[in-house]
């Protein structure tokens, strides 16, 4: 198991590679791929434009980021509610980081900004002060979480906190790629998987670990 070193940030010039720390459906290596290579998951309505640079993540790795996960929104992709992070709330996150080129991570974080990929990022302020606002939008903030292994890691989420979100369950089709993603990262049983995401806001009160075991169960 990895941890974020979440009390320190990054400093210097803006790195060649980070971590993009995905707590999402993005979990999954076989729907990141779409953000990278492009083309279409099937069942989605959504074309991915892709990366500029359509390398796998050099790495993938199981880590757990302070914070808290809720479930927000409706997602067009997925119906239901999207997975959002909090780093300011208690708890911890269980999450899948992957090594990428910030080039990477700046097109994958423009296409869940409903952007166009192709420009550099700018991560001054979010590497020196842990957070960067670039709009109003449901991923258009980005965090630093921390360090691993001396690269930054980052990721992006709604500006508002879990406490002020319209929570909203997430459906069955993205929980199961959220638990399935968890479970590819080795670092986490079915039980373990399944309680998490049944205590996060949006889901609790909506699935039960019962229920998700199922999902992880039928899961192709």
């Amino acid at each position: 198991m990895e941890k974020a070193h979440t009390g320190r940030r990054a400093e210097g010039p803006s790195p060649r590679q980070v971590w993009y720390a995905s707590y999402g459906s993005n979990t999954h290596l076989g729907r990141l791929a779409y953000y990278i290579t492009g083309g279409r998951h099937p069942g989605a309505a959504r074309v991915h434009p892709g990366c500029r640079d359509r390398r796998p993540p050099e790495r993938s790795v199981p880590v757990e980021l302070r914070g808290a996960l809720y479930f927000a929104t409706e997602s067009a992709v997925w119906t239901g509610g999207r997975a959002f992070y909090d780093p300011d709330a208690d708890g911890n996150v269980l999450a899948r980081a992957h090594l990428v080129t910030a080039q990477q991570f700046s097109d994958i974080a423009a296409q869940e900004m409903y952007r166009q990929p192709g420009n550099e990022l700018d991560l001054t302020d979010v590497l020196s002060s842990g957070r960067a606002v670039l709009g109003e939008g449901r991923y258009e903030t980005l965090v630093c979480a921390g360090t691993l292994d001396g690269a930054p890691v980052l990721t992006f989420t709604a500006p508002w906190p879990v406490a002020d979100a319209e929570l909203n369950s997430p459906s069955a089709a993205y929980l199961a790629f959220l638990a399935r993603g968890l479970l590819e990262a080795g670092a986490w049983d079915a039980a373990t998987v399944a309680a998490y995401l049944a205590e996060r806001p949006g889901a609790a009160g909506h699935w039960t670990a019962q229920d998700i075991r199922r999902l992880i169960a039928a899961a192709p």
